[in-house]
């Protein structure tokens, strides 16, 4: 037997670090995020003689290896072997943007259908991640208005019949009660205590639960719970999750698609009882098999500053002819373009200037007529004559958390024209030390 099956084991890995193990007799596969071998791989599995190296990519999270005999658990990346980076942080940072949230689409992925792994509570990078993007999701949708439909109700109405009468119930509670007087009816009404926002005040009671008891996550989503409870104040928690499927969808009102969708996927991380958020002295948890891309939520933490900087002169991947870049500037003095490259390489080596591969990448962008044409030059003349700034923005944790004035006031990489790298640092948790 492989040293590599041991039951319900563990491993824990750094994320885009490698291991080797001991692999006789035993069939590992890639993992692909989302499970789209078109994907980026989570985990690259590499075949030696008598072994085998796991190669981890730039995700963190946790997944079966060997469906429920071994798993794996890829942490966060630890900057100078003292701190990791604080993921939900950098999440916090960007979801201030409102519109930022319907990005957040493709950042993770989670596994409901899986064997659930457990893992120590404090490893537990899902659940917080989803915590904080249902609230500052279902924040859009109270500050716009919570939605009024027509929902079903139940009563024991007197003296009075309305809708349909409930001839079982209306037997069991009063024809052998001898309470004549009354009937039992359903009904619809037109108001707020819709199933909907049911769904989502009980869901917003769980989030509540768990973060009291979590008081490192609680501090900066405290605010968020405060300004959408009100809203649910006169809305029933009483919920059955079977009533949302004949909900028709609203386009007015998307923001309840994705507000439903996480708090589903939270309700059955819970198991749907309160009782399962109130462990005080809880060591171990469940959690289900889920991916989050590191390279992802770096883009979009970047979007977030460039939004701080420049608001909405700033164009998230712009369809060109054939490529999307990360971010382009709309500007009649200096038009850019820009990319988020989440790569620790530049930082590592100090003297290293550019990675060839981005550099093509970005001079594509540079040369698309789609592109060229959102960044205003619109005619074949002015697209034949013009070079565009190109910047480079990259980790490093050696610099500060805020963009400089100028992003070609930087570094530029030589042997190109016009082309700019920015370093930038990402959260940390503070205070963290690694054994």
């Amino acid at each position: 037997m492989s040293k590599l099956i041991r039951s319900n084991h563990l491993e824990t890995i750094r994320e885009h670090n490698q291991i080797d193990f001991d692999c006789e007799g035993v069939e590992v596969s890639d993992i692909f995020f989302q499970d789209n071998i078109k994907n980026e791989s989570c985990v690259q599995v590499v075949y030696g003689r008598e072994s085998l190296s796991l190669k981890m990519s730039y995700f963190i999270g946790a997944d079966w290896l060997v469906k429920n005999q071994q798993a794996i658990y890829v942490a966060p990346k630890i900057n100078k072997g003292l701190q990791e980076v604080d993921y939900l942080g950098m999440l916090q940072s960007c979801l201030t943007h409102g519109d930022i949230a319907k990005n957040t689409k493709d950042l993770y992925h989670i596994k409901l259908n899986e064997p659930f792994i457990e893992i120590d509570q404090q490893m537990d990078l899902l659940t917080p991640l989803l915590v904080m993007q249902f609230l500052q999701t279902l924040k859009t949708l109270v500050k716009k208005g919570l939605k009024q439909s027509y929902y079903k109700v139940e009563r024991n109405l007197n003296s009075r019949i309305k809708g349909k009468v409930l001839t079982a119930q209306n037997i069991k509670k009063n024809i052998v009660r001898n309470r004549v007087t009354n009937t039992f009816c359903s009904y619809e009404e037109f108001g707020f205590d819709s199933i909907e926002n049911r769904v989502l005040k009980h869901t917003l009671s769980f989030v509540r639960r768990y973060l009291s008891q979590y008081p490192e996550y609680l501090g900066p989503m405290k605010c968020l719970i405060d300004y959408c409870t009100p809203a649910f104040e006169n809305i029933s928690d009483e919920v059955n999750l079977h009533e949302l499927k004949a909900v028709k969808r609203n386009s007015f009102y998307k923001e309840y698609q994705e507000a439903l969708k996480l708090s589903k996927i939270i309700l059955k991380r819970f198991g749907y009882h309160v009782i399962e958020v109130n462990h005080h002295t809880v060591e171990k948890i469940s959690v289900p098999p889920f991916w989050i891309d590191m390279s992802k939520l770096f883009e979009l933490y970047i979007l977030g500053l460039l939004k701080d900087k420049y608001g909405d002169k700033i164009l998230f991947q712009a369809k060109g002819s054939y490529g999307n870049p990360d971010y382009l500037l709309i500007d009649d003095m200096q038009p850019l373009i820009i990319d988020a490259k989440y790569r620790p390489t530049y930082q590592q080596d100090k003297n290293l200037s550019y990675i060839i591969e981005d550099i093509r990448q970005i001079s594509g962008y540079a040369r698309d007529v789609g592109i060229l044409d959102k960044l205003g030059y619109h005619t074949v003349e002015e697209q034949s004559s013009s070079v565009v700034s190109c910047v480079v923005i990259y980790t490093d944790q050696d610099e500060g958390d805020k963009l400089p004035n100028s992003l070609t006031a930087g570094k530029s990489i030589e042997g190109f024209t016009k082309f700019y790298k920015v370093p930038i640092s990402v959260p940390v948790l503070k205070n963290q030390t690694v054994e």
